[in-house]
């Protein structure tokens, strides 16, 4: 019995402990470098003056701050990807995803485009970047797109060619679900940290081999929370948040948990949901609004709920609906 328990924990020891540890210190030292780096270059935050008036005082806050986690995670990813390939597919949507981001975020800042890229330009790049993903599961990991059936045993779902189209909604409203999330300080890093918790235990049980990299992106959000937590010092941008709904979606696809993401990802799903139910009431409603603001966590605010206080709800919700989820793997 002594033997077994050794021969296991040291395993989990290397690809979990040593991971985390290991992104928290890079992130953590890559901080302030990059919060300097960023005021030099005046990559500042411009608040909306038609947004929640509080956050006027945010003004001049340095953003892109996504790239702390984003270089901390994939660093330390790539220590262990000779051992464990699997995590490329992550790595390459989680990098995808968050150059684009940070084309978005520098359009804004240098390029003094208030919107950064354009609607169908944002849409586009997201889309190519969906299709690579897709292209390679077809032809080296199929498999993949066959799901997991919440709450039914080993139960799995194959849609045939019609999982193609489900991996492009299920990808990119993922991403846009996470940029809808981030608002509040602190708020999309610590949901999508307790859903990293789930994708671990799930990994873990699975052997799935991706625990370096759901552990490294653990570690790397953890060390940004220090810079990030209200009042933040530096904001993720969308380099951070669309980099973030890589990650997510595809660890889901690589542990073939796509169906479990309405559940483990509620917050998200509620967030780009209150966007979309606000932007149909208004025009159906001859300008009357549903929420007092969208995205939801602002309608919160606006209510007389913190920033503190939103962060803590949503990431206790999250967490919530991730042990419901293990029950249903």
């Amino acid at each position: 019995m002594h033997t077994v328990g050794k021969s296991y924990i040291i395993p989990m020891y290397k690809i979990v402990v040593i991971p985390v540890l290991l992104a928290f210190v890079i992130s953590i030292l890559a901080g302030p470098v990059l919060i300097a780096l960023l005021r030099r270059l005046k990559a500042l935050q411009v608040e909306r003056t038609d947004g929640v008036a509080a956050h006027l005082v945010k003004n001049g806050t340095p953003t892109m701050g996504g790239l702390i986690f984003l270089i901390s995670a994939v660093v330390t990813a790539l220590c262990f990807v000779k051992d464990y390939a699997g995590m490329i597919p992550v790595v390459f949507l989680m990098l995808g995803f968050g150059m684009i981001g940070c084309l978005d975020d520098l359009l804004k800042i240098v390029g003094k485009k208030p919107d950064g890229l354009k609607p169908a330009q944002k849409f586009f790049c997201q889309a190519v970047v969906t299709a690579v993903y897709a292209a390679y599961l077809m032809h080296y990991s199929s498999e993949l797109l066959v799901m997991h059936i919440p709450f039914w045993g080993d139960h799995m779902l194959e849609l045939g060619w019609l999982a193609v189209p489900l991996l492009f909604f299920v990808v990119l409203g993922t991403v846009n679900g996470v940029n809808f999330t981030d608002g509040v300080d602190g708020l999309a890093a610590s949901v999508t940290i307790m859903i990293a918790v789930f994708y671990l235990v799930v990994s873990i049980g699975e052997q799935s081999g991706l625990e370096p990299m759901i552990c490294a992106v653990i570690g790397s959000l953890l060390g940004f929370l220090v810079f990030n937590v209200f009042p933040a010092k530096i904001f993720m941008g969308d380099t951070g948040s669309l980099a973030l709904g890589g990650f997510v979606a595809g660890t889901a696809y690589q542990l073939q948990l796509q169906l479990f993401l309405p559940l483990i990802g509620a917050v998200y799903v509620v967030e780009i949901l209150s966007v979309v139910l606000q932007v149909t009431y208004f025009r159906k409603a001859n300008g009357k609004r549903l929420f007092r603001m969208t995205p939801l966590h602002h309608h919160f605010e606006l209510g007389g709920w913190s920033e503190t206080r939103i962060v803590t709800v949503f990431t206790v919700a999250t967490a919530v609906c991730c042990m419901i989820g293990l029950l249903g793997v």
